[in-house]
Parts: C-alpha cells; sequence; structure tokens
C-alpha cells in the first residue's frame, strides 16, 4: 500500500474530523493575522484547496464509477472560497447516463449525503453534458456558474467533453445582453447605491459581484480570464489593473472578515457586525469617529472605485462585442463628440493638455441635448486624470468659472452633479466635499451618506423648478417658480451637510466654508449672505415648526425677526423641504408638510409689518367655520353651547376646519356623561384624524395613548384643550404604518374602541417594553429629558429625547398622570428612528423642585429602552 494511500483517512467519520480541523485551523490563523489583503487571498485560495483535497477522498471513498467526473463551478470553480461559502459542485454523468442505474444513483447519493456529513454545505448538480448545455441555454445563471467550471476528479475526458460543448454554445451577444440587465436588476435590489448603510459586500453596485460580472462577460467573448490578460488586450490600463487588484483585495478582506465574525455565511455589513468587523481590523473609536465609521469609509472608497471600473469595463466590453467602437462619430466641438448617445473625448490624451477639460466635460454634458452619459475612453480619461486635479487646477479662475455656469445653468444640475461625484471629480474640485465622500450619519434618519444626502438635497431642490413636478409639491412649486436665481438654493444644498462629521456643530463650520466658496467664486455680496444665512439656519424652520407652539404670537415674530425677508423666508422654507425630504423615504410625511406651510404663512404675514391679530384671526375663523356648518344644514347658533365653553386658546390652535368638524360632532353631547369618540380621514390625504371629548381626568390622556399603542397607530400630532366646563377636547393626527389605503374601513372601529377604552377603570396597565430595531439597538441613543418653563414662565416646556419604540407615548403619559400634571400641547416628531418630543404642560407638582426632579427621574426611567 502506498503512503499516499495509508495516509488519507478511511472513514466518514476520519474525513469529517480532518475537515473541520483543517478548516478552523486555517481561519483561526487568519484571526491572529494582520488584516491585509494578502492574507485574505490566501485564505480563500486555502480554504479551496483544503476543500478539493476533501471532496477528493469523499470521491474515492464513494467509490464512484470511472465513467463520471467532479466539477467544481461557481465561486468555488473560481477557486474563491471564504470561510462560509457554499460549494458549489457539478457531477458530470457518462453519455448516455441520463437515466443512471441504480448502483450509480446509490454512489452518487452516498457522496452527496457524506459531504453533508462532514459539514461540507454543497450545491450540488448531476447532469450528463448534454443536460448540462440544456439547462445553460435556459437559465444564464446556470450559464454563469458552468462558465468557472475546474476539474477536481474523475473522467478527464468526459471533462474536457463538457468544456468543448460548454464554449462551443457559448453566445457572447447573449450573454453580455443578459448579464447586464441581470447587473442592472441587481443593482435597484440593492438600492442602486454603494453607498447603501448595510451593503452587501457582494452583491450591492460597487461590490464583488460586479467585478466578477466584468470577468465573466469577457471571459465569454475570449477577452481574457484575468485583469492581466484583459490588458494584455487592450481593454484596461496598467494602472487599472492595479487599482482593480487594490480594490478588489479590499472587498474580499472585508467579506472575509465579515464571515470569520459571523460565524456563518453573511455578506451584508449589517449594524449588528459593523463594529465587531471593525475591530477585528484594529480599528478603535476616536473621538470624532466610530470604529465602524473607518471601516465603512474603507469600504464605500473601494465601492466606488469598483463601480467606477465596472463602467468602464463593461463599456468597453460592450463596444468590443457588438462593435460599437466603429459607430458613427457627431462632433460637438474641438473637445467632445456624441458616439453611440455616450459624450467622447476627441483625444484619449485631451485632459493632459487642457486640464480645463475636464470640469467643461461635465458642463457639455449638461447642457448637450443628445448624449445620455459618458463613454468609456471618457471615463477612463478622467479616471487616469486624477493626478492633474491638484490645488493649482481647483484655484485656476477658468475652472471656478465653468463650475459657476454648472451651478447657474438653466437645468442638468441634478444629473451633471451626480456624474461629477461617480466620477470622483466633484471632490477633487471641491476638496471640503472630499472629506464627506462615504460619510457615515448615525442618527438613525438618514439612510443615505452625507455626499448621498447632499446630492438628494440638491436634486428636490431642483425638481421644484421642473414643471412636470409641480404635482409632488405644489406649494413649494409655486414659491420656486418665482424665485429669482435659484442657483443660490443649489449652491446652499451643496454646502448644507457638507461640514458633517468633524465634530462641533456643523451649521457653523458649513457657513464658513460656504463663504469661502462664495469669495473665491466671485458671488455677490447679496447673494453669498444669503447663502451663508440658509447653510448656517437649514435646521431652524424644521425644529420651530415641529417643536413650538405656532399659536403663539411670539414664536411667529421671533422667527419673523430671525429671517428678516420674504426672499429668505422662501428660500429657508425650500431648502427645508428639500432636505427633510432628502433624509429618508420614511421622515417626511403630509403632517410635517403642514406645520411648515403654516410656519411660512403666518411669517410671511408677520414680515409684512402685521403683528399678528389673534382677536380678528379668531373671529374670522369662527365665520368660516360657521359657513360650513351652514352647508351641512344646522340651524343658526348651533354651535353656541359648545364655544361658550372654550378659551380662546382652543380658537388659536384649531384652523376653522376642524372647528367645524368639532362643533358639528358635538353640539348635541355637550353635557354628555360619556366619552364621544369621533374619527375622519385626515384632511392632510394620510391616516385618520380622532377626536376625544369627555369629562377630563388626569389619565385621560394615558388611557388613549394606550389605546393607540395597542391597536398600532403612531401618533404625529396631539392638540389637547380643557373646556370651562372641564371636559377634555383632544385632538389627534394617527397614522399605521402597515395601512396605506384602508383607513375609511377603520373609522368605525376606532369610534367604538376608543370610547370602550375610556369607560374603563381601575390602574393603568403597564407600559410594554417594544422591542427595538437592530438599527437602534447598534447605535443606542442617550435617552434625555428637558423640563423648563415658557417665556412667561405660566406653564412648562418638558422635551424628550429617545430611540423610537411602541409604547412610549405611553409611557410617558402615564407619568404624567401619575402625578396629575395636565398636557396642553404635544408636538410628536418622529425622525426615523428617533424621537423628539415636545409637551406643554402645567400642574402644581411642577412648582416643587423635589417633585420636579422625581418626575425627570421618573420619566427617564420610562423612556429607556
Amino acid at each position: 500500500m502506498s503512503a499516499l494511500a495509508e495516509a488519507r483517512p478511511r472513514s466518514v467519520g476520519e474525513l469529517r474530523s480532518r475537515f473541520r480541523q483543517g478548516k478552523a485551523a486555517l481561519i483561526d490563523h487568519f484571526r491572529e493575522a494582520r488584516a491585509s489583503s494578502t492574507a485574505a487571498s490566501r485564505l480563500v485560495k486555502a480554504l479551496t484547496k483544503h476543500v478539493d483535497g476533501t471532496l477528493q477522498d469523499l470521491w474515492d471513498h464513494a467509490m464512484m464509477p470511472p465513467g463520471a467526473a467532479l466539477v467544481a463551478v461557481g465561486g468555488y470553480g473560481r477557486g474563491e472560497l471564504f470561510p462560509h461559502s457554499d460549494v458549489d459542485v457539478l457531477v458530470l454523468l457518462p453519455p448516455g447516463e441520463e437515466h443512471a442505474n441504480d448502483a450509480l444513483k446509490s454512489s452518487v447519493e452516498g457522496f452527496i449525503t457524506a459531504c453533508w456529513d462532514i459539514g461540507l454545505e454543497i450545491g450540488s448538480s448531476v447532469r450528463t453534458v448534454n443536460e448540462c448545455i440544456e439547462e445553460s441555454q435556459r437559465d444564464v445563471t446556470v450559464q454563469t456558474a458552468l462558465l468557472e467550471s475546474r476539474y477536481l476528479c474523475g473522467s478527464r475526458r468526459v471533462f474536457n467533453d463538457f468544456r468543448r460543448a460548454n464554449t462551443a454554445a457559448m453566445d457572447p451577444k447573449a450573454f453580455l445582453r443578459a448579464k447586464t440587465l441581470e447587473m442592472r436588476q441587481r443593482h435597484l435590489k440593492f438600492e442602486d447605491t454603494p453607498y447603501s448603510l448595510e451593503p452587501n459586500c457582494k452583491e450591492s453596485p460597487g461590490g464583488l459581484r460586479d467585478l466578477q460580472v466584468v470577468i465573466w462577460v469577457a471571459r465569454a467573448a475570449g477577452l481574457g480570464r484575468t485583469w492581466t490578460e484583459l490588458a494584455s488586450k487592450g481593454l484596461i490600463t496598467p494602472f487599472e489593473v492595479k487599482q482593480l487588484q487594490r480594490n478588489e483585495g479590499v472587498l474580499k478582506l472585508i467579506r472575509a472578515r465579515l464571515h470569520m465574525v459571523a460565524g456563518r455565511r453573511e455578506d451584508r455589513l449589517v449594524f449588528d457586525l459593523q463594529t465587531a468587523v471593525a475591530e477585528s481590523f484594529g480599528y478603535a473609536p476616536t473621538k470624532g469617529q466610530r470604529a465602524s465609521e473607518v471601516l465603512m469609509k474603507r469600504y464605500y472608497w473601494a465601492a466606488k472605485a469598483v463601480a467606477q471600473l465596472n463602467q468602464i469595463l463593461m463599456l468597453n466590453i460592450e463596444e468590443q462585442v457588438n462593435g460599437l467602437q466603429d459607430a458613427p462619430m457627431r462632433p460637438i466641438n474641438e473637445k467632445f463628440l456624441e458616439r453611440g448617445g455616450m459624450l467622447e473625448v476627441a483625444t484619449d490624451d485631451l485632459y493632459e493638455h487642457d486640464p480645463h477639460a475636464i470640469l467643461e466635460t461635465f458642463l457639455t454634458y449638461q447642457t448637450t441635448v443628445g448624449p445620455k452619459g459618458l463613454s468609456a475612453r471618457t471615463l477612463r480619461a478622467l479616471y487616469n486624470a486624477r493626478e492633474l486635479m491638484n490645488s493649482d487646477w481647483r484655484h485656476d479662475p477658468v475652472n471656478r468659472a465653468t463650475f459657476m455656469k454648472m451651478i447657474q445653468a438653466h437645468e442638468g444640475q441634478t444629473h451633471a452633479f451626480r456624474l461629477m461625484n461617480q466620477t470622483s471629480v466633484l471632490g477633487r474640485y471641491l476638496w471640503v466635499f472630499r472629506r464627506i465622500v462615504g460619510q457615515m450619519q448615525h442618527d438613525l434618519f438618514h439612510v443615505y451618506t452625507v455626499d448621498q444626502h447632499i446630492l438628494m438635497v440638491m436634486r428636490n431642490v431642483r425638481r421644484f423648478l421642473i414643471p412636470e413636478h409641480a404635482h409632488e409639491y405644489p406649494f413649494c412649486s409655486q414659491l420656486a417658480a418665482q424665485f429669482d436665481r435659484p442657483w443660490v438654493l443649489y449652491v446652499a444644498a451643496l454646502f448644507h451637510d457638507v461640514a458633517k462629521g468633524r465634530g462641533g456643530d456643523h451649521s457653523d463650520l458649513g457657513a464658513k466654508e460656504v463663504r469661502r466658496f462664495c469669495r473665491d467664486h466671485g458671488i455677490e455680496s447679496e447673494d453669498a449672505t444669503l447663502i451663508e444665512f440658509l447653510v448656517k439656519g437649514h435646521l431652524t424652520m424644521s425644529r420651530i415648526a415641529q417643536k413650538e407652539d405656532l399659536s403663539d404670537p411670539d414664536v411667529i415674530e421671533a422667527f419673523a425677526r430671525l429671517v428678516g425677508t420674504e426672499r429668505r423666508l422662501t428660500a429657508l422654507y425650500l431648502l427645508t423641504v428639500a432636505d427633510i425630504r432628502g433624509t429618508s423615504p420614511k421622515v417626511w410625511n403630509a403632517w410635517k408638510g403642514k406645520l411648515l406651510e403654516d410656519l411660512y404663512r403666518l411669517t410671511l404675514r408677520a414680515l409684512g409689518g402685521a403683528r399678528p391679530n389673534m382677536d380678528a384671526e379668531i373671529e374670522a375663523r369662527k365665520q368660516e367655520a360657521r359657513h360650513t356648518l351652514n352647508l351641512y344644514s344646522l340651524l343658526p347658533d348651533t354651535e353656541a353651547p359648545l364655544w361658550k365653553t372654550l378659551e380662546i386658546s382652543y380658537f388659536a390652535r384649531h384652523d376653522a376646519g376642524d372647528i367645524a368638524w368639532h362643533a358639528r360632532s358635538l353640539y348635541r353631547f355637550v353635557e354628555s356623561k360619556e366619552p364621544i369618540v369621533r374619527a375622519r380621514l385626515s384632511s392632510l390625504g394620510e391616516g385618520l384624524q380622532v377626536l376625544v371629548y369627555a369629562p377630563d381626568r388626569p389619565d385621560l390622556f394615558a388611557r388613549i395613548c394606550g389605546y393607540f399603542d395597542s391597536a398600532g397607530f403612531n401618533i404625529l400630532d396631539a392638540k389637547v384643550h380643557t373646556t370651562r366646563a372641564g371636559y377634555a377636547l383632544d385632538t389627534f393626527q394617527v397614522i399605521s404604518p402597515t395601512l396605506d389605503q384602508h383607513y375609511r374601513d377603520l373609522i368605525s372601529l376606532v369610534e367604538n374602541q376608543l370610547a370602550a377604552a375610556l369607560n374603563q377603570t381601575g390602574p393603568l396597565p403597564e407600559p410594554s417594553r417594544g422591542r427595538l430595531s437592530r438599527r437602534v439597538k447598534s447605535f443606542p441613543i442617550t435617552p434625555r429629558v428637558t423640563l423648563r418653563p415658557d417665556e412667561r414662565a405660566q406653564r412648562w416646556l418638558l422635551g424628550v429625547s429617545t430611540s423610537d419604540r411602541s409604547g412610549l407615548l405611553y409611557a410617558i403619559a402615564r407619568v404624567l398622570a401619575r402625578h396629575h400634571i395636565n398636557l396642553q400641547l404635544a408636538k410628536i416628531t418622529t425622525l426615523g428612528e428617533r424621537v423628539e418630543d415636545t409637551f406643554l404642560i402645567d400642574g402644581s407638582a411642577l412648582q416643587q423642585n423635589k417633585a420636579q426632579l422625581e418626575i425627570e427621574s421618573e420619566l427617564l426611567d420610562a423612556i429607556t429602552p
């Protein structure tokens, strides 16, 4: 017996032990090694070799027939096994064995079972050569997996027959088209950006799959199997080969470390794992950055480079395969031409001889009808021109003039600036912008990196000026159409968050940066002052609208003094709406839109010199409400018994439509001893508006909140009023995250169930500790409670900041009820998964320092996850 045969294990148990020990040793060695691309490369190759040997032993152990062959396919065929990758294999049967005999079936089943028994999670298929070709013609995924086939053991002849047949059946054009469409679909599935906050390092745009697609289509077209081979065919430059290898190495290293930390196949850099993966790299938190932020920035820079190189190479291969290099050209000017719908440089060395042409590329793209993107030749020239984009280039007056032309152009800013960011030109021209490329925002409501958010806000501002989008935000579009020099809004959008992540107030730091930009780019003082004001105060309007009492004339007057002019007010309003809309699709809702619009209109009136005359305003609202009641054929003065019980503050806080609805719903129940609940579709077009009228008692608000929580509703706003007769007249705006178009069906249900809940007596039930989301667990917010008197020292302002969860508002209301605190107003602000709630309250307990401390302590306990 040979020494080799003696060294091989004789049983599945021995194979299992050797496989698991060998794999564990390789991963442990990788864990202890310095986190480098070289270490990751060695690991995936060593794991592949280790699995190769194990499968060969199992093949022999299963006594497979001599005419069959074992083939590695997919990523395993490529020779890249990560710690917990699937192992895809193909058992090639001899010709004529489509219906395998019992002995062959038994051998194959024994082999596959043994693989699973020893801990190899294989994906297996059993086919003849003809069956492989037939299946690959039907399914491009199978065709792709077979493209990377690698012989392991068994019949060489059968494997060689398979390779020849597979090559002969390949249609490069059809394969390229299928993989391109598949890639686009995959990009859309993964948010169509390399900057997802929880990216999949394999499948997301800029991930490893984008590099694999390039090799697949090149290999199918016979253009090469490696980056070096593609370079020898002139498809990529030596510089690009180095960039590809470097960034591919970074992605492989991150994926390998991610598998190792997770202890399972996990290709998503989810929040739960980002910190642990970062620490495995040796990253540590600093005063200004989390360890995970350092890791993610490294990932984003690599993914961005991969996305750029993927685009260049795919366009190049497409030209080769489809013969587009001979497509007709249309000269645009002496520097650029259009070929196949793409903007192309006239010569490969254009930027070397004329660096000014770098920015002119995007201005030409922005202002020329026809080109839908940049050609591979242009993208390559830009990629290789990075060293030219230095300090002298940034300070060149010609380039500054070109940049201002782009900002001030009639249209095209959204596409031009996104393309500048994708090609890294924007960050190299605006060095301050470069610092926030790939910068994460750990505030639980931004779903984009800072650079993506900025460009999204710029897009939103631009859409206000496009007639085709006027239906989205009619009031914003109306104001934008009348706004002179709208480009100042683009500049403000570009700089409003540019100082994020530095520590300190990013609004103040951003204002300094934009002041310098305006000076360097010759922006006149009036416009420069407005832009600086917008950047410095871009959070002010949303804070006032969502946290302060807009029925208070002093609040409106103070804001009017701050903005000073109608132009500044309009600009701030437009930027604020665009900013909130650019944080996350979940953050904006119609209620926030109404608050901002109300603040805009009230402030505009104050800027006209008219201090809010509450008596005249209230009388106007009453008259409008009476007119509405007449439309419902109610007798004159039907509303009088109810209105006699209401304070001026009630009429100040409700518009005429709500006042009429309340009167129509309650005129027969003014002295009712039973709770009256009425609901209707919100006039804002989202959710329900719910009216509660009942004899007031300390736990009333808490019971209302408890019902909405148990019924799965989120409270957006609460207007709480107590009548002179001692009745609570409260109005709530509520939505359900799980419902869209079915609110009408819930009206009677809410009316009956809430009324029944308010008739209950006895102690308030304990609040439920709702489950926290993964994001909240990964990026917890320190709970904060603030309690201070209002400006007149008559009532108190209670501020609460914490992570959102179900049952939170009920827990707060329960504490207030226990201390007999009266609630006058509630501003419920949900920012993604963070809440910033403000309550206007009063009560005798607030006059005692000891009781105050007790209330604050109990509130902290209630809001702490």
